[in-house]
């Protein structure tokens, strides 16, 4: 065994190159596919190791006051199958009048609880305390990533009746049972609708577990008694959809990126073989078995693999951390848990050195079946060459000499040349690929921003926050906005909240003004824009909860005073919204500023327009308006179009990396024959020109094939990375290719095959010619 290691050892040491490929293919194989599986991982198993460190309830269960008594929603938790229980506390929806705290969108579900902990559903309370007594109020909020509280405690939550509350603190559960709570003293002010109870089960693995559990639960009770209920599952289903959007495309640069790695590596390991014929002999004659000539080549390959896939894992983990943060951010979670498993790494470290040598092992057993003076004999001899016929009738036509003979060379080693092939075209469909989702996820972030059109959101002073109440009105102030120098367009948008019969609070979005420079029928999945003051449009959000089409009808109360409308559109939005006219509130003739309703007025300028200036104008026009410049870019179109990118260069390196490889295998292989062109007057840069142009034959296959690949893998993918976002994709959006870019990446095949080639050719016109010819 110590002469095989030595052996290898003494191989690594020589074979320089050929290591440092291997290290640096295996490296950013492993890298790529480390990302993958970790975002895979990470889809759901933060939110289990949080949700039962909270001790998250299976199931919340909202009974009717009127039908069943404090003492019979008590009785539930006895029943068979219930594990651990809270409750019932009392609940009430509490709408927000004028004066509460703006960050609140209203109405709230408020639960009257007395303590933070229990044996389910433990509240964490990570800014300021638990509500202790009357006029006292918790706000669930998810902590910020940077720590702190997002607004100060002592803010007011006012109801229609008068009553106020303050904000004593901020705090979160993972199981969502309440937007707010309060003492069980403040709730009987507040008139409860509902009893709340909180379950944990002894099986809940499903949703079929949890549907049984709660009929258990609930089983004698009179009809109608219950009335709502809610599965952990689905918000689990909600929080793995951060991290879920990634791991589609993610797993197509994972795939890629091992295939690549195995291809180039069985095309080092076999030109090892090829070119180290004399090497084989050499060991053989000295009474190395066949077995340990197997294992000399191998040892050579794990070497450098084993090394590339380390320091790979450990680049993987610390680029996965980022993507984990940014995907879990607003869920809620302590972000200093989320992080790769362990067992991502370890994965990695043992499979993909295993993967190199069953890749290098078809290739190494020629080394087996060699006899010594075979192998010595065969060494760098002069041979015919496959490409020979080829090359022969290539030179009868009116091509350049090397151009004519470098079209010739791929055939003289087939199967090397066909993996290499592979490497290129891998490399091109992941171009491609990346391409298309890049403009995918840009066109995401804009359509899903509907302020993306505008370079300043002005917005009125809030007092309540210390800034200055603003002196216009809401006509006035959209007057003042239009007449200042450089405005090009104005468009009104208040967020109102609003009651749908039959389901949860929604937030409305009212528009007036320039509507059309926000683009919303670019943002259409299905149906129509608004025609009128009865319609809506939905974002596909709103729809897939409520199990609602294009078509259907709702009632929609707004201020008090109810509105039926049809559903005539589906636009792509991860949020709960619906969209309406402004004629709509006119028609229901609401005063908006009664409401709790959030203002804001999207401002487009001319070209040329200085911001700092016209925000100047702004508040000289009223102190009270606040102008900030908009940003239309997002974390999450950040992260992936970045990402990308990183991937992209890391597989379209590898796949140089393996023409490299290749190129220089041929020209050692080929030493003599270049030697005697260039003895016969070849010049250096025909020699270049040559090997070029046999590689960048293969690059334009590669980049032919490639293409339709990295399209087809774009379109099969995005809507699969849009289901896991519970968004639907308007078709333009999956129609991102056009005859330019088209063209270029069509040449990417050809670009990564030169690159590759032409520094080794560079390198073959410097040896000496006397040196090849001389025999062995």
């Amino acid at each position: 065994m110590s002469a095989v290691w030595k052996a290898a050892r003494s191989a690594v040491r020589r074979r320089r190159l050929q290591t440092v490929v291997i290290a640096l293919v295996v490296l950013l194989s492993t890298a790529t596919m480390v990302i993958a599986m970790g975002l895979l991982d990470s889809a759901s198993r933060p939110f289990d190791r949080a949700f039962d460190k909270q001790r998250g309830a299976h199931a919340v269960a909202a009974f009717d006051l009127d039908k069943v008594s404090a003492d019979q929603v008590s009785a539930t938790a006895r029943r068979s199958g219930v594990e651990a229980h809270a409750g019932p506390f009392d609940q009430t929806s509490v709408s927000l009048a004028p004066g509460s705290v703006s960050f609140l969108p209203g109405p709230l579900t408020v639960v009257g609880r007395g303590e933070a902990g229990g044996s389910v559903d433990r509240v964490h309370v990570w800014n300021g305390r638990w509500a202790t007594k009357p006029g006292e109020i918790v706000v669930n909020q998810t902590p910020p990533f940077s720590g702190g509280a997002p607004f100060p405690l002592g803010g007011k939550v006012v109801t229609p009746q008068g009553t106020k509350l303050t904000i004593v603190g901020y705090a979160y559960t993972m199981s969502r049972t309440a937007d707010a709570w309060v003492t069980p003293e403040q709730m009987k002010a507040l008139h409860p609708t509902a009893r709340q109870m909180m379950y944990r089960f002894s099986s809940a693995s499903t949703e079929a577990d949890v549907a049984q559990g709660i009929g258990q639960a609930t089983a004698g009770l009179p009809k109608g008694s219950l009335v709502a209920t809610q599965s952990y599952l689905t918000i689990k289903k909600d929080v793995a959809s951060g991290p879920g959007v990634y791991v589609p495309f993610l797993m197509v640069f994972g795939v890629l990126g091992v295939i690549v790695a195995v291809m180039i590596v069985a095309n080092v390991i076999s030109g090892a073989v090829v070119s180290g014929f004399r090497h084989i002999g050499v060991l053989k004659s000295l009474g190395f078995t066949p077995r340990q000539v197997v294992g000399v080549y191998l040892l050579m390959v794990s070497l450098p693999a084993v090394l590339g896939c380390a320091l790979g894992a450990v680049g993987g983990v610390l680029a996965t951390d980022p993507l984990l943060t940014s995907a879990f951010q607003g869920t809620g979670m302590d972000l200093s848990g989320v992080a790769v498993s362990w067992w991502v790494p370890v994965a990695a470290l043992v499979g993909m050195p295993l993967l190199v040598v069953l890749a290098a092992a078809l290739p190494a057993l020629r080394a087996h079946r060699l006899s010594a003076a075979e192998a010595i004999s065969a060494g760098s001899a002069p041979h015919r060459g496959r490409a020979l016929w080829i090359q022969r009738r290539l030179g009868g036509s009116s091509l350049p000499r090397s151009v004519s003979l470098g079209l010739g060379l791929p055939f003289a080693r087939p199967a090397r040349t066909a993996m290499t092939l592979v490497a290129v075209l891998l490399g091109v469909t992941t171009a491609t690929f990346a391409t298309g989702l890049a403009s995918t996820v840009n066109e995401f972030g804009k359509a899903g921003d509907h302020t993306s059109g505008a370079q300043l959101i002005v917005q009125p002073g809030q007092p309540q926050f210390g800034e200055t109440a603003p002196k216009l009105d809401d006509p006035q102030t959209e007057k003042v906005l239009r007449s200042l120098k450089g405005t090009e367009s104005v468009t009104v948008d208040v967020h109102v909240p609003v009651s749908i019969t039959s389901s949860k609070k929604v937030v409305a979005e009212f528009w007036r003004g320039d509507t059309s420079a926000r683009d919303f029928r670019d943002q259409i999945v299905k149906g129509h824009w608004i025609e009128g003051p009865g319609q809506v449009a939905a974002s596909t959000a709103f729809l897939r909860d409520r199990g609602l089409q294009i078509g259907d009808r709702l009632t929609m109360e707004v201020g008090g005073k109810p509105a039926r409308v049809t559903v005539v559109a589906s636009l792509m939005s991860q949020r709960d919204l619906l969209y309406a006219d402004w004629r709509a509130l006119s028609a229901l003739d609401v005063d908006v500023t009664k409401l709790n309703s959030r203002f804001q007025y999207l401002v487009q300028v001319s070209p040329g327009t200085n911001i700092a200036q016209y925000t100047d104008a702004v508040r000289a026009a009223d102190p009270g308006l606040y102008a900030r410049p908009n940003s239309d870019s997002s974390t999450f179109e950040a992260s992936v179009i970045s990402l990308s990118v990183v991937l992209t260069l890391m597989l379209v390196t590898v796949a140089g990396l393996g023409v490299f490889n290749t190129v220089v295998l041929n020209t050692r292989e080929r030493r003599r024959d270049l030697a005697t062109l260039q003895s016969l007057g070849m010049t250096p840069r025909q020699v270049i020109g040559m090997t070029v142009t046999s590689m960048a034959a293969v690059g334009a296959i590669g980049g032919v094939l490639g293409l339709p690949l990295g399209v087809l893998a774009h379109r099969a993918i995005m809507p699969i990375a849009g289901e896991a976002a519970k968004v639907d994709l308007p078709a333009r959006m999956l129609d991102v290719w056009h005859a330019p870019v088209l063209l270029l990446l069509g040449l990417a095949g050809i670009t990564i095959a030169v690159l590759g080639a032409f520094f080794p050719a560079r390198s073959t016109t410097r040896m000496a010619t006397a040196e090849a010819l001389r025999s062995e």
